[in-house]
């Protein structure tokens, strides 16, 4: 169990605005990119070719957080920066929380108001050593600018593995009901891997651009969950899909030819399973031209580093929040069955 606490957001004193604030760059994790300072998920000098909506989610900072070891420290403080909803923002009730994790469980959340910029106390468990991780909210777009210890130290934490995780909304962590809680983030944790999240959601429809983004990044392992996208929105039929997919797959390859790459094909959807989209493709039969091309593609090009993970079976319907989205329960489910495919290859 942990501890939720509301605590009141105070104001910079602009006559000690930078004394004593530390860098946060060095405790990120989880990031992609930097534009003049705020982590965004798509490279900002590329975002013309990309489609409008990749470009809207990847200015959401999802995934990315502060990791960093404490010496006799009481609390972090962290300097921040964040957009204010108006009223009828539809992320307004959204919590603004900063959690606080150690050792694969959260310790505690502490929960303000939004905003421009602020300063945010987070207490620190007494005498617990070790790796700890602070999942800033991610509605609001924080940009962290400094942080620093209430009556100790703080340090950077060890740089991990690096893994880039590409997917739509459910990549991204919708319905999960933290941050945290998202498959991504929950298999991360598991393997011990920095994970970088460029899920986009409504997007991720195999667009070879971000493909040569992905391509371009630096990665110990990668991981490809599109489809869902595909049968609706921007329809697919099953032979293009099957070609985006190997497409996809080649130009990610031309950057990282021997990095392990884990395919996860679409998830349940029952709505869309039976039902041909404007194609005339059902997400059964996507789901299949996708694992095809997966499994044509390693067997033609001899790629030991490339596998599959169908995804049909990975989740019941009891565990999708909304007929699409997994909630807590599907995320971990999911987080679980990426892990146990990963983890033989990082071995």
């Amino acid at each position: 169990m942990y501890n939720a606490m509301f605590l009141e957001v105070t104001a910079p004193n602009p006559r000690r605005s930078w004394v004593n604030w530390l860098d946060p760059r060095p405790f990120l994790r989880g990031v992609a990119w930097l534009d003049e300072g705020r982590a965004v998920r798509a490279n900002p000098a590329d975002l013309g070719r990309l489609p409008w909506d990749t470009g809207e989610r990847a200015a959401l900072p999802i995934g990315v957080r502060l990791e960093f070891t404490a010496e006799g420290a009481d609390a972090v403080e962290i300097r921040y920066r964040a957009s204010v909803p108006g009223p009828t923002d539809a992320l307004r009730d959204i919590a603004h929380c900063f959690a606080l994790w150690h050792d694969g469980g959260c310790v505690s959340e502490t929960i303000a108001e939004p905003a421009e910029e602020a300063v945010v106390t987070v207490p620190l468990p007494s005498g617990v050593r070790g790796r700890f991780t602070i999942h800033p909210p991610e509605g609001q777009s924080p940009v962290i600018l400094g942080l620093r210890a209430v009556g100790g130290s703080v340090a950077p934490a060890a740089r991990q593995p690096r893994w880039l995780v590409h997917g739509d909304s459910i990549t991204e962590g919708w319905w999960s009901t933290r941050p945290a809680h998202s498959w991504p983030a929950i298999a991360g944790r598991m393997l011990g891997l920095d994970t970088v999240n460029l899920g986009y959601a409504g997007s991720a429809r195999g667009e070879l651009a971000t493909a040569e983004q992905l391509s371009d990044l630096p990665a110990d392992v990668i991981t490809l969950a599109f489809g869902t996208n595909c049968w609706t929105g921007v329809p697919c039929s099953a032979p293009l899909l099957y070609e985006t997919t190997r497409a996809f797959i080649a130009v990610v390859r031309q950057g990282h030819p021997r990095t392990p790459l884990l395919v996860l094909s679409p998830v349940l959807r029952p709505a869309a399973e039976q039902s041909p989209n404007r194609l005339g493709a059902t997400l059964a039969e996507l789901r299949t031209a996708m694992e095809h091309a997966v499994l044509d593609t390693r067997k033609t090009s001899g790629d030991g580093q490339l596998s599959l993970l169908p995804g049909r079976d990975l989740i019941g319907p009891s565990q999708l929040a909304d007929g699409v989205h997994p909630d807590d329960a599907g995320h971990a489910a999911m987080a679980a069955a990426v892990a146990a495919a990963l983890r033989t290859k990082l071995s």
